[in-house]
Parts: C-alpha cells; sequence; structure tokens
C-alpha cells in the first residue's frame, strides 16, 4: 500500500493575500517552504517569485513555464 500524501491535498495553513483574483503566499519563506515540498512531488525544481503583493512557486513543467498559487487552502496551478 502507498501511503505517500499527495502534496495537492495538504492544507496550506499559512497566511495569504489575494493580487489580481489569485490567492498567494503572504511571505517568501512560507512560499519557499511550499517550494521544496512541490519540487519532491513534481521532480522539477522549484523557485519562488514576487508577484504584486505575494509570493508564487515557479517552475517549468511539461515544456511550460507553471506558477502555483492557493485555492481553497491547497495548492493549485495559476497559469501555464
Amino acid at each position: 500500500m502507498n501511503t505517500m500524501m499527495n502534496l495537492f491535498a495538504v492544507p496550506v495553513f499559512d497566511a495569504t493575500v489575494i493580487y489580481e483574483g489569485n490567492e498567494l503566499f503572504k511571505g517568501r519563506g512560507s512560499a519557499e517552504q511550499w517550494a521544496q515540498r512541490l519540487t519532491a512531488e513534481i521532480g522539477v525544481a522549484t523557485t519562488v517569485q514576487k508577484v504584486g503583493t505575494g509570493w508564487v512557486l515557479c517552475a517549468h513543467l511539461d515544456g511550460a513555464d507553471c506558477q502555483w498559487g492557493i485555492y481553497g487552502q491547497r495548492i493549485k496551478r495559476i497559469n501555464g
């Protein structure tokens, strides 16, 4: 039985901000911690980038530049 937890089902309890309709990480440190988790989940290096008043997770996945924010306390791809 596989007991590995899917990152996208883990609640995000960190502070967030809304920027241009997207819920983003409020702090860089929090975003960096989630970027490390996302790297382990998708197997691709993930960084963080300041967008407006918040931070997003960034990676190049499946031939496209992608960004992840938060939706309903879960990690969600917001572009790409």
